[in-house]
């Protein structure tokens, strides 16, 4: 099985507001970027993206590591609240409805389809390819 890293970032201006995603793919050495974005929508729907679009960036299963600086959606698998949420009908805890259940109900679909560890790193610190992320989000968003 092919092992490949997804490095990604969401970016808002605003929240809500204009946002952009990326996804910096790796396997055996090379590198592509893949990014976009939205006019009116918010950071975590945009960190979300930029996941989904990795994994749908793949051709076939695959042993995948995301790295991500989003507790929000590395946690949803790591902490498993994502199996919660669906076995309580995309209800929170505290039965209110789960935001983003359209995006989490894609992302959910593509992790079951692959082999998919999520990694949380530290935001706007010294890891190379999630800045490399966050420029590529970021400049996404500026074309909205």
């Amino acid at each position: 099985m092919k092992k490949v890293e997804i490095y990604t970032d969401g970016a808002c201006s605003g929240n809500p507001g204009p946002g952009g995603w990326a996804a910096i793919l790796f396997y055996k050495g090379k590198q592509k970027t893949i990014s976009g974005g939205e006019k009116e929508t918010t950071n975590n729907r945009m960190e979300l993206m930029g996941v989904i679009q990795g994994l749908k960036a793949l051709k076939e299963k695959c042993n995948v590591t995301v790295f991500t600086d989003s507790a929000y959606t590395a946690n949803a698998f790591k902490l498993g609240w994502i199996a919660g949420w669906q076995q309580n009908c995309w209800k929170t805890s505290s039965n209110k409805p789960v935001l983003n259940k359209d995006l989490w109900e894609q992302l959910a679909d593509l992790v079951s389809k692959h082999e998919v560890t999520f990694v949380k790193v530290k935001g706007h610190a010294d890891n190379k390819y999630n800045n490399m992320a966050d420029e590529a989000a970021v400049a996404a968003s500026k074309k909205f």
